[in-house]
């Protein structure tokens, strides 16, 4: 006779969303509801500060070449650092992404 595997994917998703499922019902019920609506609840916080009208729109020109500097130096230090140094090839490969790194580098921090 074969056993229940709780260990089988499909099985441990339907006991996980079965828990999570149910202490949303739970919870739910013990939430504190009010029919009281104040005039502040729908407006964003802003730390107390009265926000403009309008949408506020951050810039992210300076984040996206940051966070694409960070990516490509992350993923250049992973090949390098698993690169095994016996077989030649993964030497080359490892230096093609270095030198593919800084090519990389020049042409986003180019004025």
């Amino acid at each position: 006779m074969t056993e229940l595997n709780l260990l089988l994917p499909p099985l441990a998703f339907l006991v996980v969303l079965g828990t999570v499922v149910a202490l949303w019902a739970v919870l739910g019920r013990l939430r504190f509801r009010t029919d009281v609506r104040t005039a502040g609840e729908g407006k964003a916080y802003a730390c107390g500060e009265d926000l403009p009208d309008h949408m506020i729109q951050p810039d992210y020109g300076q984040f996206l070449p940051f966070a694409f500097f960070f990516t490509v130096l992350h993923v250049v230090a992973l090949v390098v650092a698993t690169a095994p140094a016996a077989a030649l090839a993964s030497v080359a490969i490892a230096a093609l992404y270095i030198v593919g790194a800084l090519i990389g580098l020049v042409v986003l921090y180019r004025k």
